[in-house]
């Protein structure tokens, strides 16, 4: 600690030709720094570092001298009495270095073009100088801000306490692994400056007038210096990736960056971000009274969701057009779907009249080969969003140590057998692991026909529960539809709860169960919680318990489908069919258990269980391997560490009132549904009637794929448009969904 200001100036005078008039002390991280006016009006900045080593000092003096020989951008060393550039002061290293006039970089509010260039301009010609140098020494440094130590930062990632930011965060940094790190010792080193952000450059008249704090100065790769600048010129900018190709485009005319460079450059300016977030957020822990690492968090935060806005091939191949490189080549989209019939049946649907070429996808976002970033507002089996890194690296971990099947010990089938039913009433406490919700589906209906000794299924009508032959024959959406079958002898089908189009309570509908229970004997009724391919259909209110005492009451059991809205999406509760205060049976879970991995389950009772183990064995291959029990913890964690229950049912309200707001401007909405993140909105041709309006909706979900977002139409009228978007949908994606649905409804419907 330093004792007095009086005796540092008195160490000052004593040891340095200065005679100190005034002496301030400025803002900085770790080390200290401060404004020296000498009696004879002269600038000094005087450094005191006890951070670093002294042979890293010694190579910023070495680093400072070579640069101030042909230029005067650069602090000037000042000598002791006694020819030294460094001196011991109880327990600091002291410096004194000229003082260089200008106002800094960032306190400028409209930077122009011409200075970017100039910017551009005079920090590659630094990094060229620097390629000359060579000082061994600063290998065994190693400098937390270096970008190639990007994924030393992730054991700090629970240091940010946002989930969004921290989500944001942890995503890039497991993109650095996978892009950057593969060819992180083929790119080119040498020493750079490795912090020339606009607090250390200074300027005047349009002008660079000088670089400051050497402090972070390290060998490695010399593309992470305009990574570096890049990054804190494209804060605040409304378009981030254009103040970004300026720069490029002047650097890269001096020291030419290569296509590898340019092809990493996105993921290195999120990188910066990612350790800048992290490092002020250890600093408010550590030294809570220093605010000076927390001054660009907020815009850094910012920044971070517009670059995961920005789709990375986008972004590389404006990186590639202004170094002069041409773009990235896209396989022709025609080309790709004719491959796509010649190999892939035709009945495997494709989204869309013209068809998108994905490549990748960001927890809300997908990317697709032209450059477009989608919102994605329809895909439920993303639970908890696409490439979500916890799930990821859950899988990755598990996949590398061992896969296996059900017939070995280990503890991650307990673990998560644990965890599901500690998610469901205390009755259901056996559970079988599946990898399709289909084969969860045909599992759930063998249990409850072995239980009860009979065939015979209630199913409602445009009810869906998979794609198996079983599962079909009990999916009126699909035997019903243009292919199917029809019922078979025994299925009987009672009618969708629609309360848009018929009103009836929920007591009401089910009394056809009584016709159906007085004709045959009832192995069970299968019923999705809410109904999806209905149209979003929430049930009314004692559909399921009126249901289900009927069915129980002539010894027949009942299956929840909660394939579509299971694990938090309605928001209220956990489980759909907790809306209905009902406990079920069976229980089928699917798509979002897995957040996109092959993962599902059937929960049911010990007694149901017992009878299902008759001697036949029940395997399934991959059923409750290793790898998906690691994944499946990994989607229980996300939900509830970052609280994506409560963001549903938020979210949920807050979009209902938007689009009740739409409802109230337009006719042609006749219905706004649902609960929590599964969302519906009815078109119809005439509110009084309550003609469906399926061109309508269909043209919608094509014109709001032109303002990239994904959704898509379901109902028996295909009149519905559905939402049921990724858990972590914010209100930044609610309000562009909502002001885009706006526009295009009225643009469709102003005539």
């Amino acid at each position: 600690m330093i004792s007095t200001t009086k005796q540092l100036i008195e160490f000052v005078e004593k040891n340095y030709q200065i005679e100190i008039a005034s002496i301030k002390e400025l803002a900085g991280y770790i080390d200290k720094n401060y404004k020296i006016e000498t009696a004879s009006d002269d600038l000094f900045i005087l450094k005191l570092s006890s951070s670093d080593p002294v042979f890293f000092l010694e190579s910023q003096n070495e680093v400072l001298a070579h640069l101030s020989v042909t230029s005067s951008l650069f602090p000037k060393l000042f000598n002791s009495k006694t020819g030294k550039t460094i001196l011991r002061y109880q327990d600091y290293f002291l410096r004194i270095v000229s003082y260089l006039e200008g106002t800094f970089l960032d306190d400028i509010e409209a930077i122009n073009d011409s200075l970017v260039q100039d910017f551009a301009s005079n920090l590659a010609s630094l990094d060229v100088s620097l390629t000359e140098l060579e000082i061994p020494k600063l290998s065994h440094i190693q400098m937390d801000w270096d970008i190639a130590h990007t994924l030393a930062q992730k054991k700090f990632i629970q240091a940010i306490p946002q989930n969004d930011i921290r989500r944001v965060i942890h995503y890039f940094i497991l993109q650095f692994q996978f892009i950057v790190t593969p060819i992180l010792s083929t790119l080119r080193k040498s020493i750079i400056h490795n912090d020339a952000n606009p607090m250390n450059v200074l300027t005047a008249n349009n002008r660079v007038t000088g670089f400051i704090d050497f402090g972070d100065m390290t060998f490695t790769a010399t593309v992470f210096e305009p990574a570096i600048a890049i990054t804190y010129l494209m804060m605040d900018q409304e378009h981030p990736l254009d103040i970004a190709c300026v720069f490029l485009n002047k650097y890269h005319s001096i020291l030419n960056l290569t296509e590898d460079e340019i092809s990493i450059l996105y993921y290195l300016i999120a990188a910066r971000l990612c350790t800048s977030q992290i490092m002020a957020a250890r600093s408010k822990i550590q030294h809570p009274e220093n605010t000076y690492t927390s001054k660009d968090e907020l815009r850094g935060q910012v920044l971070l969701k517009q670059l995961l806005q920005i789709n990375p091939i986008q972004a590389e191949n404006r990186f590639r057009e202004a170094c002069g490189f041409s773009p990235l080549k896209n396989q022709d989209k025609t080309e790709l779907l004719g491959q796509r019939n010649t190999h892939i049946s035709e009945g495997q649907s494709i989204s869309y009249d013209d068809p998108i070429s994905m490549q990748r996808s960001a927890l809300q976002y997908m990317y697709d080969d032209s450059g477009n970033t989608y919102i994605d507002c329809v895909n439920n089996i993303m639970h908890v969003g696409h490439c979500h890194p916890s799930v990821v690296e859950a899988g990755q971990k598990q996949l590398a140590r061992m896969n296996t099947n059900t017939r070995y010990l280990y503890a991650s089938l307990n673990e998560y057998a644990n965890r599901l039913l500690e998610k469901l009433p205390p009755t259901l406490d056996k559970i079988f692991f599946v990898n399709s919700g289909s084969a969860a589906s045909d599992l759930a209906i063998r249990l409850a026909r072995t239980f009860t000794q009979r065939d015979q299924f209630i199913i409602i009508d445009q009810g869906y529960h998979g794609n198996t032959q079983l599962g079909i024959d009990v999916s009126s959406y699909k035997f019903d539809s243009k292919g199917g079958e029809g019922s078979k002898s025994f299925v009987h089908k009672i009618a969708m709860p629609d309360s848009y189009r018929d009103p009836r309570t929920g007591e009401q509908y089910a009394q056809e169960v009584d016709q159906i229970t007085h004709a045959h004997i009832i192995a069970g009724f299968i019923g999705e919680s809410i109904l999806s391919c209905g149209g979003q259909l929430v049930l009314p209110e004692g559909y399921l318990q009126s249901i289900y005492q009927k069915v129980r009451t002539v010894g027949g059991l009942c299956i929840a489908d909660e394939v579509q809205v299971g694990f938090g999406r309605v928001g209220s509760h956990f489980w759909g069919f907790e809306l209905q205060n009902i406990v079920p049976d069976i229980v089928i879970m699917g798509k979002p258990i897995g957040n996109g991995h092959p993962l599902a389950a059937v929960a049911t009772t010990t007694e149901i269980a017992n009878a299902f183990n008759n001697g036949m064995e029940f395997f399934s291959s991959f059923g409750g391997n290793p790898v998906s029990c690691e994944i499946g913890l990994a989607v229980l964690g996300v939900i509830e560490d970052e609280q994506l229950q409560d963001n549903a049912f938020k979210m949920g309200q807050y979009i209902l009132n938007q689009w009740h707001r739409l409802k109230d401007k337009y006719e042609c909405i006749g219905d706004i549904r649902g609960v929590g993140l599964f969302l519906g909105i009815e078109f119809v041709r005439s509110r009084s009637t309550k003609e469906p309006d399926d061109a309508l909706a269909h043209e919608i979900v094509q014109k709001m794929k032109e303002r990239y977002f994904l959704m898509s139409t379901d109902g028996p009228y295909h009149n519905v448009i559905k939402f049921k978007p990724p858990m972590i949908f914010s209100k930044d994606e609610a309000d562009l969904l909502y002001s885009n649905l706006d526009e295009v409804i009225f643009l469709l419907t102003k005539n």
